[in-house]
């Protein structure tokens, strides 16, 4: 993507924490104006909260959102697409009005039937590390989608975090490796910090001292360009605390263990995306 891409009128239909990352890095990054964002909730405390922090317009109605936009992105639950498409069916100006999907587990195809054939779409996978922009997103294009439609996509997307484009037919490991990823990380943090505590350390000291090495250690592949097996074997010193660990996650069959449970998000979703 290159240059500066004005995304124009933004309507976020769904008002929780993806949309909120979403709008506030927007507006952070300078990427789009308060005037040009608009969202729609039935929870009245969310429209509240979002007019008196962001500053901008919101309804409790989908259609009043997506009537007259340039993108309208679909922030809402996947057993909430059904009812949110019917509602907007009418009022879309598709020649117009790209949709940005960011619905776990929903083909394009299933939003294009719905809208009717013509309708351009992108679909997206974020994660929630978009809440304090460090969010890691997937994007890929629907039938119709322009090239311009995919800039749009990864310049609001970008706001929070990095972006990658792929095939469709990825979008659902996508969503096993990094829509669920921060799971996997959070749930090896507990594990360190309840080991940390059963050796007797204060439960205060294991969480700073987790949460910083699991950020550390992430920004230090980023850093280095290594692969994570080669930083992995740079601090393995034979016979030493980092082997004797790594062996018994070995025998324990681990590293199989979580490449298993990742693919068991792979079906799931793959089960949700047939509704």
């Amino acid at each position: 993507m290159n240059g500066r891409v004005s995304l124009g009128e933004v309507g976020f239909i769904g008002a929780g924490n993806m949309a909120e990352a979403l709008i506030g890095g927007l507006l952070e990054a300078g990427v789009a104006e308060a005037r040009s964002l608009a969202a729609s909730d039935v929870r009245p405390e969310r429209r509240k909260h979002f007019t008196e922090t962001y500053g901008i317009a919101t309804f409790d109605d989908n259609r009043a959102v997506a009537r007259n936009r340039d993108v309208v992105v679909l922030s809402v639950k996947p057993q909430q697409i059904e009812q949110v498409l019917d509602d907007i069916a009418d009022v879309l100006d598709k020649s117009r009005t790209m949709i940005l999907s960011i619905a776990a587990g929903i083909p394009t195809a299933r939003i294009e039937q719905k809208l009717g054939g013509d309708v351009r779409v992108v679909r997206a996978m974020p994660n929630t590390p978009a809440l304090i922009r460090q969010g890691a997103a997937a994007i890929c294009a629907g039938r119709n989608a322009t090239p311009s439609d995919m800039d749009r996509a990864e310049a609001l997307l970008g706001a929070v975090g990095v972006v990658v484009r792929v095939k469709e037919e990825l979008m659902n490991a996508v969503t096993a490796v990094s829509g669920s990823g921060p799971a996997y990380v959070f749930y090896l943090m507990e594990a360190m910090i309840d080991a940390a505590r059963q050796m007797g350390m204060d439960d205060e000291i294991a969480r700073r001292l987790v949460v910083q090495t699991v950020k550390g250690a992430g920004m230090l592949c980023e850093a280095r360009g290594c692969s994570p097996e080669e930083l992995r074997a740079a601090v393995t010193s034979k016979g030493g605390t980092t082997a004797a660990a790594l062996l018994a996650l070995t025998e324990a069959k681990v590293f199989q263990n979580l490449v298993a449970a990742i693919k068991a998000a792979h079906r799931r979703a793959e089960e949700l995306a047939q509704g």
